[in-house]
């Protein structure tokens, strides 16, 4: 029977509190941190966010907590969610592609929201993001690929990331913070059926894994008990959403010594991950023959199993379609330069030419490229000109992958583009030096009319 990892998660996440930095890696926290922002601030200003904000108006209770969607302070259950929700909203946030979890939008809105309540610094802050990290990372890796075959990563795992970085600022010891791990297993939910079609769902699985991580955190430092075998039992959280009560031994190998929070994907373009190998390949083969939109007779992408089953979609009815569509992101990536915000506003998603463009690429599903899924993220490209040259391209790795990082410059710009239309430009770079260089939380951020679009 497979040994119990809660206790050595528990350990783990508890060593946090004070152990001394390992090199560099405070640093790559606070890359964290600032990315979280990038993808969080544009989020606030657009459904599902805005919507419930509005509905959960009369719920935000009394506290410290910022919620940025509304700019007011409040609990911290109540900003951990929303604030988690705006940081999913348009596909900006980060990847631990070796699991398939988005750690940051779970992790980050609640130790964010748990730190600011409890007036706590940024060392606290970032102690606790680099054990909810390393916590959530691992028990992905434990029920990874089986798991995202129905289940959605982020909000199920994402849970116990959110609970585990709550815990520590709450003053959990291990035994406290292995209570709130097991608790908040029992709240994890978040299905893949959310978000294969249509609707707002999958933002909402962000908000409740970061609101619930926060309620079971706070019941463990209450002293309300888990389940001790909750994770790899027979009928735990492994048995019931993978094919087997965990593979623990390999998601633990390299605990304390390789860092999930140091190995971290930055997302490159404005929409699903899964897509992004196409899109990178496209600009390698651009590189490698220039040409014309109106030049390409057809492009064939060949992918691992999530970008065939989730990313193939020749027609979208909506930004939250379009960001999972190949086609639609291949059209705007050769028509407009680059997937970002813009591709996705309304004039864009109903522009002529990148519709005409869309039936034009074909996406399939390359079998010994989805059997190396999720440590590698590849794709094949086949591109058929109209002059009758045929261009040929694998690519093996995403730019924002750890093997090929944004440089701090590149995330730093990323940062100001996303964050600069909502904050203004001054306001953006006093937030991007407090988190660089500070040490004192992120607070209350005004929005500048000057700076909005």
């Amino acid at each position: 029977m497979t040994a119990n990892p809660l206790p050595v998660l528990a350990a783990h996440a508890a060593g946090w509190r004070d152990r001394p930095w390992p090199a560099g890696l405070e640093h790559q926290a606070r890359r964290a941190l600032l990315d979280w922002f990038a993808a969080t601030l544009p989020g606030t200003l657009s459904p599902p966010a805005t919507l419930l904000a509005a509905a959960l108006a009369d719920e935000r209770g009394e506290g410290g907590a910022v919620c940025y969607v509304d700019g007011r302070r409040g609990g911290a259950r109540h900003a951990a969610l929303l604030n988690a929700v705006a940081s999913h909203a348009v596909e900006f946030d980060d990847i631990h592609r070796d699991s398939g979890l988005h750690p940051g939008s779970p992790t980050i809105a609640a130790a964010l929201a748990v730190a600011q309540a409890q007036g706590a610094g940024m060392d606290g802050l970032l102690r606790a993001m680099a054990a909810g990290y390393e916590v959530g990372g691992r028990v992905a890796l434990a029920v990874q690929p089986s798991h995202y075959r129905h289940w959605h990563t982020t909000a199920t795992v994402g849970t116990l990331a959110a609970a585990t970085a709550a815990a520590l600022l709450l003053d959990c010891d291990a035994a406290r913070i292995g209570h709130a791990i097991a608790l908040s297993a029992t709240m994890a939910g978040g299905l893949q059926g959310a978000f294969r079609g249509e609707g707002m769902s999958k933002p909402l699985h962000p908000g409740h894994a970061a609101e619930a991580g926060v309620l079971a955190a706070r019941a463990a430092a209450a002293g309300v008990t888990g389940a001790p075998d909750v994770l790899h039992g027979p009928a735990g959280f492994a048995a019931a959403t993978s094919d087997s009560t965990g593979r623990w031994e390999d998601a633990l190998e390299g605990l304390g010594e390789r860092f999930v929070i140091g190995a971290i994907t930055v997302k490159n373009h404005g929409c699903c991950g899964h897509i992004f190998p196409a899109l990178d390949g496209l600009v390698a083969l651009r590189a490698q023959r220039p040409f014309r939109p109106e030049e390409v007779e057809s492009l064939q992408v060949a992918g691992y199993r999530a970008t065939a089953e989730m990313c193939d979609r020749p027609v979208v009815a909506s930004a939250e379609e379009a960001r999972f569509s190949t086609q639609y992101c291949v059209a705007a990536l050769l028509h407009l330069g680059a997937v970002r915000l813009d591709a996705f506003r309304p004039e864009r998603l109903s522009d002529p030419a990148l519709r005409a463009f869309m039936p034009k690429v074909s996406v399939s599903l390359a079998p010994e490229l989805a059997d190396a899924y999720p440590r590698r993220r590849a794709a094949r490209l086949r591109l058929a000109l109209a002059d009758g040259t045929v261009l040929e391209h694998e690519q093996p790795i995403r730019k924002g992958d750890p093997e090929d990082p944004l440089t701090d410059a590149e995330l730093d710009a990323k940062f100001h583009e996303l964050a600069e239309p909502v904050l203004g430009a001054a306001a953006a770079e006093a937030l991007r030096r407090a988190i660089r260089e500070g040490g004192a939380l992120p607070g209350l951020l005004v929005r500048d009319p000057r700076g909005a679009r």
